[in-house]
């Protein structure tokens, strides 16, 4: 009896655990304990015993699953933890942004050495000169573009 307390009680622990540290590993090794615990209880209490051990994990699954989304959200840290807004944003190429910027006149913002900051109509992109180290405050125009960056090369009469 003392085995499957055990195993119980320490599968609940890294259940509650699982809330705190993300990634589903400590939760599913609390499962497996309370899974070995079903198991324990089956094989020293009987088919009764076992049941019991069953209907307990189940009710715990069930309250830490309701209290995880639905009064975690509530509190403080669960406001901290859990995101309220969507993030649009992509980590990917400028994309068809990119293909807009080729041909425009372009400013150097920060020293490209070849790579830095540039400014096209007052919004700034990171940029790769074909020139070589080119200073800020020099005229650029966009020739290209790549995956995470504009090409861009010194302006005609620079």
């Amino acid at each position: 009896m003392t085995l499957i307390i055990l195993l119980f009680a320490l599968g609940i622990v890294l259940l509650l655990v699982e809330v705190i540290v993300p990634g589903g590993i400590l939760g599913a090794i609390g499962a497996l304990m309370m899974f070995a615990g079903c198991v324990v209880a089956f094989y020293r209490l009987g088919t009764g015993g076992g049941m019991v051990a069953v209907a307990v994990a189940l009710a715990v699954a069930v309250i830490a699953f309701y209290v995880e989304f639905r009064l975690l959200p509530r509190t403080a840290i669960g406001r901290r933890a859990f995101l309220d807004e969507e993030i649009d944003g992509v980590s990917a190429a400028y994309g068809s942004e990119a293909r807009d910027l080729v041909g425009k006149s372009a400013v150097a913002v920060t020293m490209l050495s070849p790579s830095g900051y540039i400014a096209i109509d007052g919004k700034r992109y990171e940029a790769f000169c074909q020139s070589g180290q080119v200073p800020a405050g020099t005229e650029l125009k966009v020739t290209g573009a790549d995956s995470f960056r504009i090409i861009v090369s010194l302006a005609a009469g620079t």
